[in-house]
């Protein structure tokens, strides 16, 4: 990082990050082109995940987590994201969209059961995207027919992230269809659960060793116990989550943007052209230059966003800001830094098109670029 960034995080914090990018570095780095074309994550790196705590950031002591705050969680997803963006989305998903749903919305009951295993060996999937139900969320039509003791979900789900390697489900669906969105009702599920089937994998452009599932569920029995906060408030789950979990995507972004300038800052003190270093043309400078200053920008609005959520304070427009400027700018840096490395950024032999593709995803997924302009506007409209 550069010597600026060193002013914003306290010297535990740099520690955090430096530790994790060495691990990413280290053990993730040689495999990263591997699991781009096979489409799959390591399990071993799973593991690791697992052992090194970055699973259990913020679960409670009690049930063998860190009890350490969301501002962490975001720095170790920059800071693996830097080198290989899947595995950053993947330690995202399960910190800032599944544990946090478990920890502000779960039972006791449910916490001491799942937090756990959430903390060391399982891995968490969200489950609220369909096929006919994407920005319009609420639009789902996955059922829960209540029959006493249990719910018999019926329905399927579509774009899960950790869908294959994922064992423990955050699932959303319509208790009551004729309340509209005040019928949706979040469940824990289990992919042992009877009725519970993994569907097709797909193949995507860019964060490729990212498993993305499509999920059914056929008369699946899930007990009344496994309800995530209360009947009918599964919008408000969804809600609250997806805001924190903009965050993670957010850091996801700069992360990957800091990897693929490193990558051009690289290449152009290497790349010999008119007998010189192109490093030391004032055009490939400015380039430079701007990246840095962009990326120093999504950087501050992801952090003060992540901030505002640990001190307990207002933080959905800055969320917003945050994953809007930082998918932008990493999809900028991306496409900037392959055309520094010229015709090899073409090539997969080089970092460049890698980044170039895994940026894409950015402006898509929990929430699209369109909705975060949406909610910004609303806020500032409503003041």
């Amino acid at each position: 990082m550069s010597e600026q960034a060193l002013t914003v995080l306290s010297e535990e914090e740099q520690l955090l990050y430096d530790s994790v990018y060495e691990f990413a570095r280290e053990r993730i780095q040689p495999k990263v082109h591997e699991m781009d074309e096979k489409e799959s994550m390591d399990p071993e790196f799973i593991k690791e995940f697992f052992a090194n705590d970055y699973m259990a950031i913020e679960i409670p002591e009690q049930y063998e987590g860190l009890e350490s705050g969301f501002f962490n969680a975001i720095l170790v997803i920059e800071a693996l994201s830097r080198v290989d963006p899947s595995c950053g989305v993947l330690v995202d998903v399960h910190n800032t969209l599944v544990n946090n749903a478990v920890n502000n919305w779960g039972s006791d009951e449910l916490k001491a059961k799942y937090f756990p295993q959430l903390a060391t060996q399982r891995l968490g999937a969200y489950c609220l995207s369909e096929p006919a139900s994407g920005s319009d969320a609420f639009a789902l039509k996955t059922t829960a027919r209540d029959e006493g003791d249990h719910f018999v979900v019926n329905g399927s789900k579509l774009w899960i992230t950790n869908g294959l390697e994922a064992s423990i489900f955050i699932v959303f669906a319509n208790a009551d269809p004729s309340k509209g969105y005040r019928g949706i009702t979040a469940f824990i599920v289990e992919d042992t659960f009877e009725g519970f089937r993994r569907g097709k994998k797909e193949s995507k452009l860019g964060i490729r060793a990212s498993s993305t599932m499509e999920l059914s569920f056929d008369d699946m029995k899930v007990p009344k116990a496994n309800v995530l906060g209360q009947v009918g408030k599964g919008y408000k789950v969804a809600i609250e989550t997806l805001n924190e979990g903009r965050i993670g995507i957010g850091a996801q972004m700069i992360g990957l943007g800091r990897g693929a300038l490193d990558a051009a800052v690289a290449y152009a003190k290497e790349r010999v052209q008119f007998g010189k270093p192109i490093a030391t043309f004032q055009a490939v400078q400015h380039e430079i230059a701007r990246m840095e200053m962009e990326l120093e920008a999504a950087r501050l609005l992801v952090y003060n966003a992540a901030r505002l959520k640990d001190a307990g304070r207002p933080f959905i427009r800055e969320a917003a800001i945050a994953k809007l400027k930082s998918s932008e700018v990493a999809e900028m840096i991306a496409s900037r830094s392959l055309e520094l490395f010229g015709g090899y950024g073409y090539s997969k032999e080089y970092p460049a098109e890698k980044f170039y593709r895994d940026a894409k995803i950015g402006k898509i997924y929990e929430g699209t670029s369109f909705m975060q302009l949406n909610t910004i506007a609303k806020i500032v409209l409503e003041r």
